[in-house]
């Protein structure tokens, strides 16, 4: 067990609908990385932008990006997270894959599908929560619009870390800004935003505002809310994290439920 994870977050302008240039271009990028990390973080659909075109960009879960990824986080030694557009059994899938330097990979499918841009009519709801095991931490998966719904990001279980992907636009950054740092507070957690940068194929803007926030909704990251491309990294500590529920028990007043 890791007491402190060391984090990188990649926040990049991304070809539109061009998996073979993004992947270079990540390449480039973690390849560049100087620091000693446990874990690099990559935008939402990170090979294509947010697009709704899957049928022309789908791949599988044994496609070239996750042969890709598999490889690099192998080369540099450390887990690899952002999300993808899979096709499986004749359905598209919003996936944030999490993928260990061994090869293997869990996966977290989007739950909240982006209504507004007709996502549901595009992509399966994913119907599980899941939460990651690594290094001893406990990371729960999310993925961009899955923000705005707080339910579905209640810390009940006790994890450490709540880790969003993003493509979330320029027009509504103060919601995201806000929002990360409520979900911090709230679950007494790190929670950590990966947002990319730059214009889409649609012409929909985007300007970063990557950030992690400690358990009392702290910012960890030296450089705050950056609007350009750029590498951002984050030490976690385990020991804040039992510090402070220690000295504040707020999660054990929560209300009991179940999603499902």
């Amino acid at each position: 067990m890791n007491q402190t994870l060391q984090i990188a977050l990649i926040q990049s302008h991304l070809a539109w609908e061009n998996p073979v240039q993004n992947r270079k271009m990540f390449a480039q990028k973690i390849e560049a990385i100087t620091q000693d990390v446990d874990l690099i973080i990559l935008p939402e659909m990170f090979t294509t932008g947010f697009t709704m075109n899957a049928p022309e960009v789908a791949e599988t879960m044994r496609g070239d990006t996750m042969v890709w990824l598999a490889a690099m986080a192998k080369k540099v030694s450390c887990a690899i997270t952002g999300s993808i557009i899979v096709k499986e059994e004749n359905k598209y899938y919003n996936r944030l894959i999490f993928m260990l330097p061994d090869g293997t990979c869990k996966w977290y499918d989007k739950h909240q599908l982006f209504t507004l841009a007709k996502e549901h009519e595009v992509f399966e709801s994913g119907q599980e929560e899941v939460i990651i095991e690594y290094l001893g931490w406990n990371i729960k998966l999310q993925v961009c619009y899955d923000l705005r719904f707080p339910v579905w990001a209640r810390n009940t279980t006790g994890y450490d870390v709540l880790l969003y992907v993003a493509s979330w636009p320029k027009p509504r950054i103060n919601a995201w800004d806000t929002l990360l740092k409520a979900r911090a507070i709230e679950n007494m957690c790190y929670c950590i935003g990966v947002n990319r940068i730059g214009l889409d194929g649609k012409g929909y803007e985007y300007n970063g505002h990557s950030a992690v926030y400690d358990v009392l909704g702290h910012s960890v990251i030296e450089e705050e809310l950056v609007e350009k491309e750029a590498i951002l990294y984050a030490s976690l500590d385990k020991s804040h994290i039992e510090k402070v529920r220690g000295k504040l028990p707020f999660l054990e007043d929560r209300d009991d439920f179940k999603l499902y």
